[in-house]
């Protein structure tokens, strides 16, 4: 079976964009195939009592710092969002939409959702700036709300939501390697040791 690193995301996680930044790279590495899976990050924190470390303000403070840190390791560029948090049951819909029926677009769609809120630090909550953000991806505002409101595109978030939170997932990102469950940006030396 070829190796594979399923990778359970939500753009609102700036965990989950370090994770983005690093994941092709080391799957290229490895010769595994980077699997996304977009999900609903509130609908997993709703599902298993979690919630995002920013509630917390002791342990956000220092998970912010930990994010930094991260981010100055990978190389790349990390801008807390000062909108936090973003609603991205639009945004997910809309990767999702791509993912089924333009996969070979998905990576910019990607890239401009992920450097708007976490690079840019963008207010996504307003559409406006959500439009002007998938426009510099080449993608117009009606061909994203058609993806957003297809009923197929939203039920299958659903279930790779519901799906995710059957296989144990809490929080994101979340990767799997043949069925062994690793979360979090700073466990991605456990996924290269997984892959071999």
């Amino acid at each position: 079976m070829a190796k594979q690193v399923e990778f359970y995301f939500d753009v609102g996680s700036p965990a989950a964009y370090l994770a983005w930044t690093q994941l092709p790279g080391l799957c290229a590495q490895r010769g595994a195939e980077l699997v996304y899976k977009p999900m609903l990050l509130g609908g997993v924190f709703k599902a298993t009592g979690n919630a995002s470390p920013a509630v917390i303000p002791a342990k956000g403070r220092y998970v912010e710092k930990d994010y930094e840190r991260h981010a100055s390791r990978y190389g790349v560029p990390l801008t807390i969002n000062p909108h936090f948090p973003i609603i991205t049951l639009h945004l997910m819909r809309a990767v999702t939409g791509v993912q089924m029926r333009h996969p070979e677009r998905l990576d910019g769609l990607l890239k401009a959702v992920f450097e708007a809120m976490w690079v840019d630090g963008l207010n996504l909550n307003e559409s406006e700036v959500t439009v002007a953000t998938l426009a510099k991806a080449g993608f117009g505002a009606s061909e994203i709300e058609a993806l957003a409101n297809d009923p197929q595109v939203k039920e299958v978030l659903k279930q790779n939501t519901e799906e995710a939170v059957r296989r144990g997932v809490f929080g994101a990102p979340t990767m799997f390697v043949n069925g062994e469950m690793f979360f979090g940006q700073d466990r991605l030396e456990f996924v290269r040791e997984a892959l071999g």
